[in-house]
């Protein structure tokens, strides 16, 4: 994967291809802005020389997006108001995750440490939806697309026609939406506006990365996902099912992976968001800690 240079908008590919635990960057030459530090690290202390940073963007607070912060501490960064304070410490970090099994906290917090190199940090300022800033013949528009984060933002440089959509990544893996404040509706509404919008350029922060034309029905393929999930849920609730079964059938990432702390937490957090939208739309019940169809 290769670096692409549109003007001023700059793709950095992160390493993997910008597979977890790394993303891909954008970089805005002129104003120096880094967006999303943590994609290769050799490619951004380059940056911080020559062409030089001058400050720090994140789309949002997740760990893979800040992996390479310490190399900027000195500089400034922004952030969505409602991303904040996940990074204040690694208790918020983990509490936003709403990982609150002992072994899974102690592997996290170990790996924050240790992979991502986590310090505690409150950000200089934040962005507002739908505020447009101009910076040195560079204009952004500031879009709002809450459901992977509360305060997940979308960032739409005019001149380039280029439209950064963080972790809306048209993957097939599919959405991510089970953080203690993410949202499944939220997440579909915010996908639909990105998909609406009149970019000629698309870049997102994992994976492909870089659409240079219209992403097409993989919006709808990564929507679709959401649905698949539901109806393999469904279908496995005709039984009664506690959470633990529920999990341990891991109908999001179809076998058991490792580090069980990493995945069984994506699946538990998953599933819960499912079921809380269930059982509000009273599509199933739960009795005795076990969720079945109505």
């Amino acid at each position: 994967m290769e670096e692409k240079h549109f003007g001023p908008v700059w793709f950095i590919p992160g390493e993997r291809s910008g597979r977890y635990p790394f993303c891909h960057s954008v970089y805005i030459e002129g104003p120096g802005i880094l967006i999303d530090p943590g994609s290769d690290r050799k490619r951004l202390e380059q940056l911080r020389t020559n062409p030089g940073v001058r400050a720090i963007w994140l789309s949002h607070w997740h760990e893979d997006h800040i992996a390479d912060m310490d190399l900027f501490e000195d500089l400034p960064f922004y952030v969505g108001e409602p991303d904040a304070r996940p990074l204040s410490s690694s208790e918020a970090f983990l509490d936003a995750y709403g990982i609150n099994i002992q072994e899974h906290r102690e592997h996290w917090l170990l790996t924050l440490t240790k992979d991502f190199n986590f310090k505690p940090r409150w950000p200089a300022g934040y962005f507002k939806d739908g505020e447009r800033l101009h910076l040195d013949g560079v204009t952004v528009d500031v879009i709002g697309t809450p459901g992977h984060t509360p305060g997940h933002l979308s960032f739409y440089f005019r001149e380039a026609g280029v439209l950064f959509m963080g972790d809306y990544d048209l993957s097939g893996f599919g959405p991510w939406y089970g953080d203690v404040e993410a949202s499944i509706e939220q997440t579909i509404i915010s996908v639909g506006k990105l998909k609406g919008h009149s970019a000629r350029v698309w870049i997102t922060g994992h994976e492909t990365g870089l659409f240079e034309q219209d992403p097409a029905e993989k919006w709808d393929q990564y929507l679709d996902v959401i649905s698949h999930r539901e109806d393999k849920l469904l279908a496995f609730l005709k039984h009664p099912r506690t959470i633990e079964e529920i999990v341990s059938a891991w109908l999001v990432y179809g076998k058991p992976r490792e580090p069980k702390a990493f995945f069984e937490f994506g699946e538990r957090a998953l599933m819960k968001k499912h079921l809380e939208k269930l059982l509000g739309k009273a599509q199933i019940e739960m009795a005795e800690n076990r969720y079945y169809t109505l």
